[in-house]
């Protein structure tokens, strides 16, 4: 059988046209994007690599407490509903109904030749073995409907289980507490206040600056501008040469600027265009000198710089927590500054990235002790908390709370749900949500698929606060609500996209699916990224240098290609960085011969600028990688 050949068309054909200009309308293709199987009687069809497994925690309950103990209906395992099928419409690129997604395919294979990503529809046939309901794409499109986007259709976007009652997420946060109902009471913590005035937080006035001279003169000027202009449009101005224009002023370099400059400076250099070791150092380095002058940091400030202590790394661990932790007590003991709902949530964040499920329960218990409201951030890190605890019914009740208090759905939320179904084992519920997430795109918009924007973390704060605005315009005015919730977005973006590849490319080892995602990229027109490119390492490190397996040499070869071809053609966001680096290189010691190995080292030197530290890390670990 030729499925080999059909799946290096796929991906190959894919990555090497996402970052080449689009076909031209005139030219009659279409994009092949599989979907799910249903059968005659609307259950889900098992592919050839066996059905998905749905994972789910249960409770025994013992016939003799059944009276009086609480029951949770959420753990229990019940059959999934039968949910109506989503169609999607077929059309041909070049009709003028604009551009749809083609006939869904079987046994995961995708439908690609070799030398192009794309297809003819007027060749194609159905198979005479297809199953019942396949729709020929062909056929002509039927109307489309605009959604309401109303409460129910939000929550009919997700599977639940036939007779399941979805209760409160109190309720499954108090059964993973107390597991077995006893009701022990929780112990009372004590509360300080501080007493704080609005004239500590505006020292130094105007008049009350340090004189500086001509030359001094001279840089505040320079670093005024440069900060207001990094405020309205951040890509004219890099925070290293803010940095460097703040570090000419002499010593002490914080009583030169007076409350208003120094806030607008401390905000612009805790908005970095990516979080790392770099710019946490920075940001302390002035949190420093402002705390050394004896000038109170103001609630943003504080939450900032846990933000900074707590998301520079990608990976959490114990020490990040403990240094989270240890500002929030110098917050509250030392400053006398209470921690507000972002403060709560940013710790309990990094304290469920950490693993630390216990000290999370306790920062949402002492949240709720004092009072604060939710908002879209706590409810996605409860879905996020309840995804890590594989508890999948407490995701659906969070989910099912956030949109009952009003909250605008997009797509970060629902790649939160995808992200814990996965992780927990539900992988049928994840994959239908994520193609209702596609017809919901496509039935609001024809052109949805030329007018989803590239995220960057500006736009990202941008979009996040016109979202909150959404919300609390919705609880005020409820008509209001359906309007405001069509105006966002739901389609898959790339954050989607490195949650599906990881998953059935690392985890799972299923380079067919892993092509289809690739490939239904492109529709979307969704711009390479080197995130897709470690995934995809990632997966012939791990599944390659097997007989007969699917993650080959020549396959590999052609992923290789494809990225030095988007490197050369200078494509934006797409970058060599070091963990790309040493995964390619994992891939090709899996995979190939050691002279490959050194062969690729040198392609990726030669398109990569290392610094002294991270080319002698890059010797190190080649050198006990080719020697092992």
């Amino acid at each position: 059988m030729r499925v080999p050949s059909r799946i290096d068309g796929s991906i190959c054909g894919a990555i090497l046209f996402l970052h080449r200009p689009s076909l031209s309308s005139n030219r009659s293709a279409a994009t092949s994007i599989p979907g799910c199987l249903h059968s005659p009687g609307g259950g889900p069809v098992q592919s050839s690599h066996g059905a998905c497994a749905v994972g789910r925690q249960t409770v025994c309950n013992s016939s003799d407490t059944a009276t009086s103990r609480p029951r949770l209906a959420a753990p229990q395992r019940r059959p999934l509903l039968s949910l109506p099928v989503l169609r999607i419409s077929h059309t041909r690129f070049g009709s003028s109904s604009g551009p749809s997604i083609p006939a869904i395919r079987s046994n995961h294979s995708v439908a690609v030749a070799e030398s192009s990503p794309v297809h003819d529809l007027d060749n194609y046939d159905i198979p005479d073995d297809a199953p019942l309901g396949t729709p020929d794409p062909r056929s002509p499109r039927p109307p489309k409907r605009r959604p309401s986007f109303s409460k129910k259709e939000l929550l009919a976007l997700l599977d639940y289980y036939d007779g399941e009652e979805i209760g409160a997420v109190e309720d499954y946060l108090e059964y993973l507490r107390d597991p077995y109902m006893r009701g022990y009471a929780q112990p009372n913590t004590q509360k300080i206040a501080f007493a704080r005035t609005a004239e500590d937080f505006e020292y130094p006035s105007m008049e009350q600056v340090i004189q500086a001279g001509e030359e001094e003169k001279g840089t505040l000027w320079e670093l005024r501008f440069a900060v207001l202009t990094r405020l309205r449009t951040p890509h004219k101005v890099s925070l290293d040469h803010i940095y460097e224009l703040y570090q000419r002023l002499p010593e002490p370099r914080m009583l030169y600027l007076h409350s208003r400059f120094r806030h607008q400076l401390l905000r612009t250099l805790g908005q970095p265009d990516e979080r790392d070791s770099g710019s946490m150092l920075r940001y302390f380095e002035v949190i420093a000198d402002v705390k050394n002058t004896g000038i109170p940091l103001t609630t943003a400030e504080w939450n900032c710089a846990i933000a900074f202590a707590s998301k520079y790394v990608g990976t959490v661990s114990e020490t990040e927590v403990e240094a989270a932790l240890k500002l929030w007590r110098e917050m509250e003991c030392d400053a006398g500054i209470k921690a507000t709902n972002v403060t709560f949530n940013i710790l309990f964040d990094v304290a469920c990235k950490a693993g630390n499920f216990a000290l999370a329960e306790m920062i949402y218990r002492e949240m709720e002790s004092r009072g604060h409201y939710y908002n879209r951030y706590h409810y996605t890190s409860l879905i996020h908390f309840f995804g890590l605890k594989h508890e999948t019914g407490g995701m659906r009740a969070a989910y099912k709370e956030m949109v009952e208090a009003g909250e605008m759905i997009d797509t970060v939320v629902l790649n939160a749900m995808i992200s814990g179904l996965l992780r927990s084992g539900e992988e049928a519920p994840a994959e239908r949500l994520y193609e209702r997430m596609k017809t919901a795109t496509l039935s609001e918009d024809s052109n949805a698929a030329t007018t989803v924007p590239v995220r960057t973390p500006t736009s990202d704060r941008a979009i996040t606060q016109a979202l909150l605005m959404f919300a609390k315009i919705a609880r005020r005015h409820p008509r209001s609500r359906a309007a405001l919730q069509r105006m966002t977005l739901l389609a898959p973006d790339l954050q989607t996209y490195r949650i599906l590849v990881n998953h059935y490319g690392v985890k799972r080892g299923d380079l067919a699916k892993v092509a289809g995602y690739i490939d239904e990229m492109k529709f979307f027109k969704i711009p390479l990224h080197h995130a897709i490119f470690l995934a995809l390492f990632k997966g012939f490190a791990h599944h390659g240098g097997y007989e007969r397996s699917a993650w080959s040499e020549r396959r590999l070869t052609g992923i290789w290609n494809a990225l030095l071809d988007a490197l050369d053609s200078g494509t934006p966001g797409l970058e060599v960085k070091t963990w790309l680096a040493v995964w390619a290189l994992r891939a090709f010691a899996k995979c190939s011969t050691r002279e490959r190995v050194l062969d690729v080292y040198d392609a990726l030197k030669a398109r990569w600028s290392l610094g002294p530290v991270d080319e002698q890390f890059m010797i190190d670990f080649l050198s006990s990688l080719v020697n092992k």
